[in-house]
């Protein structure tokens, strides 16, 4: 398996992968997640599996956007959209920069719900994102509803701006700065490396 990414989370005592969605692969499995109670409300792509897939085909043709799939011990379990803010419908929602990166997420099984798996897959993810160099935010624009996820994103290290009207909802805007990201964990990063000496 080609991974774009991957990390061992010593929390989880796990090793976190993200791989780029391949459409004959996993369009069945993201049409499952899609339509499954918990994902229903915020992403609103339940329904017939073939105006899904059309969805699927016209979202991987984006070149402002990458989609993933997340993987805990290589068992595909989320789903990330990284994307660019520049070219997407929050650009104007605040002075973007030009190497802004936005993240959307969802856990697909039931089963992985409530088991703390969120914040590392989030805190791995935007440590991809950081990889590039030139990009000094995250955004993010949870659904104002999804109290869960908010606390996921702060606790990352995104912090709240405002409500912001887009098409699809009321969401709100959130920021994590590369500074305030090494911050809060480059500590463990190092404890890591000692731990590996």
């Amino acid at each position: 398996m080609v991974y774009e990414f991957e990390t061992f989370d010593d929390a989880l005592k796990n090793r976190i992968s993200f791989r780029r969605v391949k459409f004959e692969k996993d369009a069945e499995l993201l049409h499952k997640w899609m339509n499954e109670e918990h994902v229903i409300p915020f992403w609103k792509l339940d329904g017939p599996r073939e105006i899904y897939y059309k969805h699927l085909e016209k979202a991987l043709s984006d070149s402002h956007q990458t989609l993933y799939i997340g993987c805990i011990n290589d068992k595909p379990m989320s789903y990330w959209e990284a994307y660019w803010v520049k070219g997407d419908v929050v650009e104007n929602a605040y002075p973007s920069a030009p190497f802004d990166q936005g993240i959307h997420l969802l856990i697909g099984e039931k089963e992985d719900l409530g088991k703390g798996y969120s914040l590392p897959l989030l805190k791995a993810m935007v440590r991809h994102q950081f990889q590039e160099p030139d990009t000094e935010k995250v955004i993010a624009e949870p659904d104002i509803r999804n109290k869960k996820m908010i606390h996921v994103f702060e606790k990352c290290g995104f912090r709240a701006i405002q409500p912001i009207e887009l098409p699809d909802k009321t969401a709100l805007l959130m920021f994590c700065t590369r500074g305030e990201f090494h911050r809060r964990w480059s500590y463990l990063d190092k404890e890591r490396a000692k731990a590996h000496l």
